[in-house]
């Protein structure tokens, strides 16, 4: 079905490296909160530090050898948005950040919710991904370690909190630039297709 949205090469194979990639990051969810909850910073940032190297390289090798499927699309998301979420609440929990932030960037996640369920509706399964979600989904994935380090005493943690606590005011200007641009292109995408229609 044509969207009136730039076409990409998409393939229904499930069996790629990119996409064992993402299957990885969600597996390793579960553990990664376990380790924050229970203040085991040192491995919640490996995890997390791996998190973003693997959602960088999944999306890279996609692209780059023509492995863009379907299942990636739904897989890398989700593993993003698993790790943002287990990320806020760890953080919250332990009083590294507050709670109205977690409840700024849930409300983008709500608002981006209803955006899906209106595409999905009218036959698209997802949006092509937008720069400023991706910069969004790096700049918070940076800022958690960092804010997570700046839990701690010692020079690191007096330089991380500054640097970190910046990730996270451009992390979250994002998201919700982003999520307003995947409005407006489904907004377009619709009045497109009311125009063949008519």
């Amino acid at each position: 079905m044509s969207t009136g949205a730039p076409e990409e090469t998409v393939s229904s194979r499930v069996l790629t490296v990119p996409n064992v990639l993402s299957a990885l990051r969600l597996l390793v969810v579960p553990v990664f909160l376990w380790a924050i909850l229970s203040e085991r910073d040192g491995l919640a940032l490996i995890l997390l530090a791996g998190s973003g190297i693997t959602d960088y390289l999944d999306g890279k090798i996609a692209r780059h050898y023509g492995l863009v499927s379907r299942v990636g699309q739904v897989l890398d998301p989700v593993a993003d948005r698993l790790y943002i979420v287990s990320t806020l609440l760890g953080l919250a929990w332990r009083d590294i950040i507050p709670w109205w932030l977690v409840a700024v960037l849930f409300a983008r996640e709500a608002f981006m919710a209803v955006v899906v369920l209106v595409a999905k509706r009218h036959g698209w399964v997802g949006l092509p991904v937008h720069f400023a979600g991706k910069a969004a989904t790096f700049n918070l994935l940076y800022a958690f370690p960092l804010l997570l380090l700046a839990d701690g005493d010692g020079t690191a943690a007096r330089i991380a909190e500054p640097i970190g606590w910046g990730f996270v005011w451009w992390g979250t200007v994002l998201y919700w630039v982003a999520g307003l641009l995947y409005a407006l292109q489904l907004r377009h995408l619709l009045a497109a297709r009311r125009a063949v229609a008519a």
